[in-house]
């Protein structure tokens, strides 16, 4: 057995390429394209396309940046540990806490999400399921980062399996070589009211709704941390980010949006083209590669959080019992802290009235985009500061600094975007409330610090 090796702050390194590949793979193909993917297609019609183009290219951008300071500084921490350097320690502060406050409100969604599917198919009591998935894959994340690393591999082949036989299946659809279809060509690109029914302003509002599937992309460069080589695997990972948003999102909504009329969505964009199609069991089918990618992204909630909540208590953020690693390198204070806290937040799906729940998850609504903001500045920032001290950059944003300024301008367009959206408002609001709170803690922690720290 070859023995356990570790980075400089005790986290495992045994994950492996062929993990780092599909853990990006999996990031991408999240259960929003499965199942947010209708509300999109029946707000923008056929031009949801260009919603998805929208939202990925912006995706691009911004880990391509990411990739850029994470191939220079591969840390555990990532984004936060940039926003540390660029900012202040303040701005880790909040960008570490906000996006570990995200990941520990994704766990009860997920959770419930699986329970509700399992208990559709075996029977039983959701609380039932949603505990014992939860505890399956919090075991997986204590046991080492190869057990995340080996689970999230199959998650996301069931997925990418699951996405190219779709794809394939609609082609053979719309060339009309499956004869039993009810669906062919691709009418219904303009039809029954054109490309753009509802106008451009659906397009842009089926932007917004698109934009949250994207999250989770940057996981990569938190995961690669703990590999033997994580500017390689990060370099890979994002060189084809282009081509798997490319396959997996607009492939699959183009078949869909050529094959069935956008106002007919009724059970899931992906199910319903099925059954137009003809395939038999096309419910079991979409139900098992759903429940697939809930678990895969319970599981990387799990693991993200765990790693963001040991990076801050590393920065002295978070406090330092956090900071225990177990023999096999896995954080298992900080993965036991997320569950905990996870945990609670499923009880309080199934305890607390649904509109006080929907007020908690609104408070993450917008974090994706204060997340990409922050890593689009801090790249801003030292991007011109590694190139000044001639640093050498495995990888490099394009056009630097100018397309830079141009993501940073069309984030905080959209964050407008979504104030002035009815259905976008509560999130915008809540999140932005959130945001300050911890801005304002991260502030006021670390003025008293640099106080303490001060020679007198």
């Amino acid at each position: 057995m070859s023995e356990q090796t570790t980075t400089a702050n005790g986290l495992g390194t045994s994950l492996k390429s062929r993990h780092i590949t599909m853990i990006s793979i999996a990031g991408v193909i999240g259960a929003g394209l499965f199942v947010g993917s209708a509300n999109a297609i029946k707000e923008a019609g056929p031009a949801v396309l260009i919603s998805y183009f929208l939202a990925g290219t912006l995706v691009v951008l911004v880990m391509r940046m990411l990739g850029e300071m994470a191939t220079a500084n591969p840390d555990t921490g990532s984004f936060s540990v940039y926003s540390d350097r660029a900012f202040g320690g303040w701005a880790g502060f909040s960008v570490g806490w906000l996006y570990w406050w995200f990941w520990v409100l994704v766990i009860p969604v997920e959770a419930t999400a699986a329970a509700e599917i399992l208990s559709n198919l075996v029977g039983g009591a959701q609380w039932f399921w949603a505990l014992a998935v939860t505890l399956l894959l919090t075991v997986t994340n204590l046991a080492s980062v190869g057990n995340y690393g080996e689970f999230e591999f199959w998650f996301a082949l069931i997925k990418v399996v699951a996405i190219v036989a779709f794809i394939g299946i609609g082609l053979a659809a719309i060339f009309g070589v499956i004869p039993d279809s009810q669906v062919s060509g691709v009418q219904q690109l303009w039809e029954p009211d054109g490309f753009m029914p509802n106008g451009f302003g659906a397009v842009i509002a089926g932007m917004l709704i698109t934009m949250f599937s994207f999250m989770g992309t940057e996981i990569v460069t938190i995961a690669a941390a703990e590999s033997p080589n994580p500017s390689k695997g990060i370099s890979k990972a994002v060189n084809s980010v282009i081509w798997r948003i490319s396959l997996f999102y607009l492939g699959s909504i183009f078949v869909i949006v050529a094959l069935m009329p956008y106002d007919q969505l009724e059970d899931g964009s992906y199910q319903s083209t099925l059954e137009a199609i003809g395939i038999p069991g096309s419910k079991l089918i979409m139900d098992l590669v759903i429940l697939t990618a809930v678990a895969s992204c319970l599981n990387s909630a799990l693991y993200t959080a765990s790693r963001m909540l040991f990076s801050l208590a590393d920065r002295r953020d978070a406090p330092q019992v956090v900071r225990r690693v177990a023999g096999n390198g896995a954080p298992w204070v900080a993965v036991l802290a997320s569950t905990f806290v996870g945990f609670l937040t499923v009880i309080g799906n199934y305890l607390l009235p649904e509109k006080i729940f929907a007020y908690l998850l609104a408070t993450s609504g917008a974090v994706a985009l204060f997340i990409y903001l922050a890593i689009a500045a801090s790249q801003f920032v030292l991007g011109r500061r590694m190139r000044a001290e001639g640093e050498e950059l495995p990888l490099r944003m394009w056009l630097f600094p100018y397309l830079t300024a141009v993501v940073i301008v069309c984030i905080i367009a959209v964050l407008v975007l979504m104030a002035f959206d009815p259905g976008q408002q509560q999130a915008i609001l809540l999140s932005t409330v959130s945001a300050l709170f911890i801005v304002g803690a991260g502030v006021v922690v670390h003025r008293r610090r640099s106080r303490d720290t001060t020679p007198v």
